[in-house]
This record gives structure tokens, sequence and C-alpha cells, in this order.
């Protein structure tokens, strides 16, 4: 078989101009050429201009490509063994520059930037980074999970520490107004359960009321929620559940 120079390129997608330059400095010369002077390859130049390919990949600059293709004591197989170790190490440095990439991914994500002692400075001895893969596996495909990870992955330790007061400040006045008797779903609780929601939709994700009201019902079924807001005032649960459902009705 025979093929011309515009079958050869597009079957090694590469430009008819390439093929050209091949030709000239003596790396791929056609097999053979029809009685009009028009180029034609044979099957033993299209092996030929696989492994000049291969090799291009791999970064050699055409002159020691061709010193390795015409080098005597070469053989197919050789070239294939060579490619072998070649690509085999490029793999390995990839996936290195891959574990790289992935832990500063990682690293920027739910303050993982913040040095030891910054964290215990925000945290304390809470670790938010306990239940991050049950909340990528229960909410890793919705918009606003990608939302909270994009934000958390920018903020600093003052955004962190500002984010920190600000929820502990409506806490307290929270509890002040449970402690007051006020009705869970009286405009005074109403209006707090909306600056939660309003805190959500500033530090993580767009929190509709839809939304808003699912956690309210997560912050009384699952247990661990629970126990947190009653660390802040027993009942407290309860009661900001009650205050959510009652403010989204009304703002509904």
């Amino acid at each position: 078989m025979a093929y011309t120079v515009g079958q050869v390129a597009r079957a090694a997608r590469v430009t008819v101009r390439t093929l050209h330059h091949y030709d000239e400095i003596g790396l791929l010369r056609p097999g053979g050429r029809t009685p009009a002077g028009y180029r034609r390859y044979d099957e033993a130049d299209l092996d030929r201009l696989q492994l000049i390919r291969y090799y291009r990949e791999l970064g050699f600059p055409l002159e020691e490509i061709a010193e390795i293709l015409d080098d005597p004591d070469s053989d197919p197989v050789a070239h294939l063994r060579r490619q072998h170790e070649l690509l085999s190490g490029r793999i390995g440095k990839l996936q290195e520059m891959v574990a790289a990439i992935e832990h500063a991914m990682e690293a920027r994500t739910l303050g993982i930037q913040l040095t030891p002692e910054e964290r215990f400075e925000v945290f304390g001895d809470f670790d938010p980074d306990e239940h991050a893969e049950e909340a990528e596996q229960r909410w890793g495909d919705t918009e606003a999970y990608r939302q909270s990870q994009e934000r958390a992955g920018h903020y600093s330790k003052e955004d962190w520490l500002r984010n920190k007061a600000e929820n502990e400040d409506w806490g307290r006045r929270f509890v002040a107004l449970m402690d007051s008797g006020a009705p869970a779903d009286g405009p005074e609780a109403m209006a707090l359960a909306e600056e939660h929601r309003q805190l959500i939709t500033k530090w993580w994700y767009d929190c509709s009321y839809e939304i808003h009201t699912g956690l309210a019902d997560m912050y009384v079924a699952d247990p661990r929620f629970t126990a947190y807001f009653e660390t802040l005032r027993p009942g407290m649960a309860a009661y900001l559940n009650e205050a959510i459902h009652a403010n989204a009705i009304t703002r509904a």
C-alpha cells in the first residue's frame, strides 16, 4: 500500500507541512514518489512516523529522534522498551503532580490551610474535618456543597475568626431570647431564625427557605446536631426548629 501525504497527515493527525519538513531534514523520507514527483508513503514509513510521534510526545528534539531511529544497533522491540521506560517515568512524575495538586485542593477546604495553632484558635477542640467525608457523600453533588467548599477554600484566619464571632454572637442572643420566655413562633424568634439563614448565606451558600427548613429538621433528627445545640441551651434544637419553620411560613 502506498499513501499520499494528505492521507498520512490525516491518519497521523499531523499537518502536511510537518511531513514536508520531516522529509526536508531527512527524518522521514517517503518510500517512493509518483512519476510527477508526489510523495508516496509505505507501511515502513508509517511505522517510523509513529515512533517519531512517540518520541516527540516525550519531548525529544527532532535531531535526537533521528539519531535514535537511525542507530543501526536498534530494533523495534528496543524502541518499544525504551518508550515504555520513558512513559513509565513520566507516569510516575504525573502521579506525583496529581498527588501534590490533590493535597493543595484539600488544603483549601474547611480551613485546612491554617496552621495547627491557628486551627485551635479558630475551632478549639472541634475538628471541622471530622465529618467531611460524610458531608461529601450526602451533599457532594449539590450546588450548596460546591459553594461552601469554594468559599471555605479562600477564607483566611481572620475570616474564620469573624465567622466564629458572628455565630457566637447570634447564639448568645438566641439563648437570651429563649430565657426570656418568648414563643418560638413569635416575631423575635422568627427574626433571629431569619438572621441564622442569612449567616449561612453570607458564609457558606445561598440558603433558601426550603434548605433552611431542611436543616431545621436535621437539627432535631440527627443526634449529633441536637447534642451541639443542647450544649448551648437545653431545648434549643427543638426551639430553633420551630422558629425556622415559622419564619419560612411567614416569609413565604
